[in-house]
Parts: structure tokens; C-alpha cells; sequence
């Protein structure tokens, strides 16, 4: 499964100089595949590819673009066992997972560009002029591992959609997922140039990305401090810069909820992917008077989980993507004992039973204060902390004492109650009662959770420039 080029100006072409990564199975600790790491050079290569293909491609009509979109779609629905496959393979994520979700859910974001496209006004009469939404141009797209698909079709999708040009670095712990997708699009007759991937580390390629003069949009999601890096790199060319980053997410389960149903549907929501979700209820709020009720609850959550080889379909937790990821997950499972949190199911080490793989106890602490370091540090991993509040406006205030914003969960019998909850919390998104995921909806975070949206409509109108046409005539 080698894969040593970089797409570039429609082509696989060779790096600017040879340098080489191995692909580790976070399931075995194997490495089974190789990549190449680019370089300043290669970006630059990239960049100038884009810049030349947007003179023509910004041009293009919405039924042009929406036949590309099509194209990519189809084959997007042909590939999609290989793709969940292949990020089984790269991250860890349980193929029946991977299959129902990560690569699903990455096909919906095409779906969903090509439905906003067909019926997106780029240009409407208001007052005296035009206004007009024009493409802002080259676009640098820096994704993540641990929904290495889906992040990269949240950004591919409405850029390509608004005519503007793209060079993604996707991650490098996790790119083979993206390098299908790349022959995807060329397959689709997508003009040369509109489409680059280059792989590479975020300290070379990442960061000549968002510096590069000839890139006018820097959308990057990962972690919050390497999202201020990529801020002040795109400074000083004053580009757009749209990220969504870190999260630390509130679960607040009201008195009058189903507590059982509420606390282990909040234990699995904790744990999708496992753990490895930026908006994850990692923090969950139930009412003092019922701790004993949660735990207990809690404890029949995790018993249910299998887990195990993710290329088995009734595995529901996997490893996690790396050693390094382990390593961070294990530190701070042993703060919330040493700072004195309860230990409801799980703890520190290797499941007995997994001799090799980055496997973790899925988690659970109950007794959580809100200065504990599991209650404040996103750990990215299968641990839940369960804290305790006495009224709605201390559950608030604990929801909200976070220097993150991305999402919050209220659970409550009374749906009105809910909503005024759901208002007070400063998130980008708030979920009532177990509502789904809709990625037609706007995603995005308040705080150092980020900036700008994705998804549907709002994530369309990131890569659109506004213009005001004053004194044509009626």
C-alpha cells in the first residue's frame, strides 16, 4: 500500500526531494504502508497549480461543477468498502464504524455541497446594487487523523463547490483514506489544478501552507495550539482563516431526565470513535442527589462495549491512533486518581486481554471537580468524568467554565426546558435529548474551540467572498 507521490496539477508526480514515512496499524503497531513527506518546495509546486487552475475554474457554472460533483459522487459510492477499510487500517476506527460513519458520513458532505450549490444564489439585487458571492480563491486544507475522511470532504466539498481551487494536506498518521479520495476526483474529470494533495508534517507542510502568499484561505482543523500557529503564520498575508479546534464538551443531564437511558447513552456517546472526537460529552452534569444512579448506570454502559479487533463487525472500540496518543490518554487517566476522582470502570494499562495494539480501559470517573485536569484538558481518548451539580444555574456555569465552545448536550423530560438550558450554554452547537449528528446544519465552536463554520449552508459561504456592485442600472 505504498503511496509515494503527491497529486499536483492533475498528475502523480514525485516529491521535490525524497523523504519517507511509514503508515503505522494502530491495531498491531505495524507499519504497512509507506508515503512520501513533502517539502516547502512541493507546496510551492502546489500552490502556483492551484493559483493558474483558478483563473478558468472561478469561471465555471454551477452545471459544470454540479457534473463534477456527480462524478466524484459516484465514485465516492463505488469505493466506499475500501475506503472504511483503509481507515480502518490507518486509525484504528471499527470497520463497522468506519463503514457507517466515517466514510457515510464523508459521501454526505458532497451530497450536501451539491444540494446547496443547485440552488445558491451567487449574485441577488439589494437596494441600489448587486451583491454579488464570488470564490475567494486558493484554498490550504489541513486535516486531521482521527476522522480523516470526513474532515477532508467537510473542506474538499464546498470549496470545489464555490469554484475555488484546493491544495489539502490531509494528516500524516492517517492519509491513505485522502489518496483515494484524490483518485476519486480525477477520475471525475475535474480540471487539472483545482484538486492538489501534498502529505507531509504540520511543522514543514503545514506551515508553508498557511503562510504561502499564493494560498487566500487557510482552513485547518486539529488542536487548539497548533491552530494559533497556523493564525499567526497566515497573518502576516492577511488570509481567511477558518479552524475548528479543541473541545471539552458538557453532557448536562437534568433532574427530570431518564437518568439510566440519559447516563449510558451519554457513556457511548463519550466514547465514539474512541474518544478521539472533538465535541465528545467528556464531561457529564448529573444532579447530586442521583451520583449512585449514574455510576451504576455508567458501569452497565461500559460492560456492553466490545472491545477488540476493529476489522471485526461487532468490535465497537478500537485502539487509539498512535503511542504517542496512548501515552497522553494514560498520563491523564492516572491525574484523575491522583488528584482524587473516583474510579467508576476502567483505569490505567493495556487491557489484559490485548497484547499488542494502543488499546485503552474505556473510563470512567465520577466525583470530578471542575479543577481536576481530566475536567479541564481535552484528553482525546475513552474517558468520561461524571461531576455533580445542585442547581440548573451551577450546571450552567460548570458547562460553560471551559476556555472551549464546540458543543454541549442537555438531556431533559421537558423539551422547552431543554431549549432554555441549550441557550445559555456558549457552544457552536448544542444537541437536546440525543438529537443526531446533521452535517447539514452549521458546525463550529465559540471560545478557543475556533472560528467560521462547516457543514451545509454556513461551511458553503466560507470560501465565497462578498463584492457590492454599485450604479447598474434596473
Amino acid at each position: 500500500m505504498d503511496r509515494l507521490n503527491f497529486y499536483i496539477d492533475g498528475a502523480w508526480v514525485d516529491p521535490a526531494a525524497p523523504s519517507t514515512l511509514g503508515v503505522v496499524n494502530p491495531a498491531t503497531e505495524e507499519t504497512f504502508a509507506m508515503i512520501s513527506l513533502g517539502s516547502a518546495a512541493d507546496v510551492d509546486r502546489a500552490a502556483r497549480a492551484a493559483r493558474r487552475a483558478f483563473a478558468t475554474y472561478s469561471e465555471t457554472t454551477i452545471e459544470q461543477r454540479l457534473g463534477w460533483l456527480r462524478g466524484i459522487i459516484e465514485g465516492f459510492r463505488e469505493r466506499l468498502p475500501e475506503l472504511a477499510r483503509t481507515m480502518t487500517l490507518e486509525m484504528g476506527s471499527p470497520i463497522t464504524f468506519a463503514t457507517e460513519r466515517q466514510a457515510t458520513v464523508a459521501l454526505f458532505h458532497f451530497e450536501e455541497a451539491a444540494r446547496v450549490l443547485a440552488d445558491f444564489q451567487f449574485e441577488e439585487r439589494m437596494g441600489p446594487g448587486i451583491v454579488r458571492h464570488e470564490p475567494i480563491g486558493v484554498c490550504g486544507l489541513i486535516t486531521p487523523w482521527n476522522w480523516p475522511l470526513n474532515q477532508v470532504a467537510s473542506k474538499v466539498a464546498p470549496a470545489i463547490s464555490t469554484g475555488c481551487t484546493v491544495v489539502l494536506k490531509p494528516s500524516e498518521m492517517a492519509p491513505l483514506s485522502a489518496m483515494i479520495l484524490a483518485e476519486i476526483i480525477h477520475d471525475s474529470g475535474l480540471p487539472q489544478g483545482v484538486f492538489n494533495l501534498i502529505n507531509g508534517d504540520g511543522p514543514t507542510v503545514g506551515e508553508s501552507l498557511a503562510s504561502h502568499p499564493e494560498i487566500d484561505l487557510v482552513s485547518f482543523t486539529g488542536s487548539t495550539a497548533a491552530g494559533i500557529r497556523v493564525a499567526t503564520l497566515a497573518a502576516p498575508t492577511v488570509k481567511r482563516v477558518a479552524q475548528e479546534l479543541g473541545g471539552k464538551s458538557a453532557n448536562i443531564i437534568l433532574d427530570d431526565a431518564d437518568l439510566r437511558a440519559s447516563v449510558i447513552a451519554g457513556v457511548h456517546a463519550c466514547y465514539t470513535n474512541a474518544g478521539q472526537n472533538c465535541q465528545s460529552p467528556t464531561r457529564m452534569l448529573v444532579h447530586v442527589s442521583q451520583r449512585d444512579a449514574a455510576f451504576d448506570a455508567a458501569r452497565t454502559a461500559v460492560a456492553s462495549i466490545r472491545l477488540g479487533d476493529p476489522l471485526l463487525p461487532e468490535t465497537t472500540l478500537g485502539p487509539l491512533v498512535n503511542q504517542g496518543q496512548f501515552d497522553k490518554v494514560q498520563t491523564l487517566i492516572r491525574a484523575g486518581i491522583e488528584e482524587g476522582a473516583t474510579l467508576v470502570a476502567g483505569g490505567p494499562g493495556r487491557p489484559v486481554e490485548m497484547n499488542r495494539g494502543y488499546y485503552v480501559h474505556p473510563t470512567v470517573f465520577g466525583d470530578v471537580t471542575p479543577q481536576m485536569t481530566i475536567a479541564r484538558e481535552e484528553i482525546f481518548g475513552p474517558v468520561l468524568s461524571i461531576l455533580n451539580y445542585d442547581t440548573e444555574d451551577e450546571a450552567i456555569q460548570i458547562a460553560n467554565d471551559t476556555p472551549f465552545g464546540l458543543a454541549g448536550f442537555v438531556q431533559s423530560g421537558d423539551p422547552e426546558r431543554a431549549l432554555k438550558i441549550a441557550k445559555r450554554i456558549r457552544a457552536g452547537r448544542v444537541y437536546l435529548n440525543g438529537a443526531p449528528f446533521d452535517r447539514s446544519l452549521p458546525f463550529g465552536g465559540y471560545k478557543q474551540s475556533g472560528n467560521g463554520r462547516e457543514f451545509g449552508l454556513y461551511g458553503f459561504r466560507e470560501y465565497l467572498e462578498v463584492k457590492a456592485v454599485l450604479g447598474y442600472p434596473r
